[in-house]
């Protein structure tokens, strides 16, 4: 039975590409058959990725059927997965967040949680020398998935190690960082097609903080004044999004990937009160600019306080 590789819900490049590198060394090196599959959209990185360097999109899939073989990376928590999960064979655990629990294992299986920036860099130590054996393309996935969970090394997340393996896969690939990475970040700023609402939704995740759940959702772009001219239309839509995924406030973080700060939208008094608690920020008005934070999974959700 083919094993399914796949990430967290709504993808980014991390989620889409991790999978495509994993796929590649079970069916080229461990001999198993396996498919990387993605939760959802991809987000306009992860599009960019794809067509870039001629990849195939991955299916897209909604949910597992009860014992088929699975490998979940970029995540371990259940509410990002698919609702079946559990019934599922979960073979493998890579990842590089917190342990959150929930997941149910039908026996013991291999688990790989490392305190570095991105899945890829983890998979290419554990594949090791087999690495040589990566296409260009894979080597391209890899390095665009550490260039955007690092924000080409601008995020608190990245180690020396990220950076290392990011810079021998460019030199390998004959790539400049900065310049694909420019080309990497144009493709995630071009946000102009997309509703409020799939703008809220495009790199989000669910946390709850003493009882109140939270929709984290991070837009990183080098075009922040694009978004922000649309903050009036996005407050109107956190309120339906939260409503309609069953939380009870949006929080909506703007990154500025080249100022290296983020800009939360204030919609009403409960943000601005987990502006102030969490960031220490006085906020005056329907927004609040954060400087120095860049990383949801090392500033935003560790502070969150309301």
């Amino acid at each position: 039975m083919t094993t399914l590789v796949f990430g967290h819900k709504s993808p980014d490049t991390d989620s889409t590409g991790s999978p495509i590198l994993w796929s590649w060394y079970l069916n080229e090196i461990k001999g198993e058959q396996a498919e990387p599959v993605l939760l959802g959209e991809p987000n306009t990185e992860a599009a960019f990725l794809l067509q870039r360097w001629d990849l195939p999109k991955p299916r897209i899939i909604e949910d597992v059927a009860e014992g088929t073989p699975v490998v979940i990376v970029d995540t371990n928590n259940p509410a990002e997965l698919p609702a079946s999960v559990n019934s599922a064979d979960i073979r493998a655990i890579i990842d590089h967040h917190k342990l959150v629990g929930g997941l149910e294992t039908k026996g013991p299986i291999d688990i790989t949680v490392r305190p570095l920036a991105c899945t890829a860099t983890i998979m290419m130590d554990l594949i090791g020398d087999d690495a040589a054996k990566l296409p260009d393309a894979i080597k391209a996935a890899a390095l665009t998935c550490i260039l955007s969970d690092t924000l080409e090394f601008r995020s608190p997340t990245t180690t020396a190690h990220d950076r290392a393996v990011a810079e021998k896969l460019a030199a390998e690939l004959g790539l400049d960082v900065a310049t694909y990475a420019a080309e990497m970040f144009a493709a995630k700023s071009d946000v102009s097609s997309f509703s409020d609402a799939e703008l809220i939704r495009m790199d989000s995740k669910e946390y709850e903080v003493d009882g109140t759940k939270f929709r984290v959702s991070v837009l990183e772009t080098t075009a922040p004044g694009v978004v922000l001219d649309r903050r009036a239309s996005l407050a109107g839509s956190m309120a339906d999004v939260a409503k309609e995924d069953g939380v009870d406030q949006v929080l909506l973080f703007v990154v500025d990937i080249l100022n290296e700060e983020a800009t939360l939208l204030v919609p009403n008094d409960l943000v601005k009160s987990v502006a102030e608690k969490s960031f220490g920020a006085s906020v005056d008005g329907d927004a609040v600019v954060l400087p120095g934070i860049m990383s949801r999974k090392k500033q935003i959700i560790p502070n969150l306080k309301v």
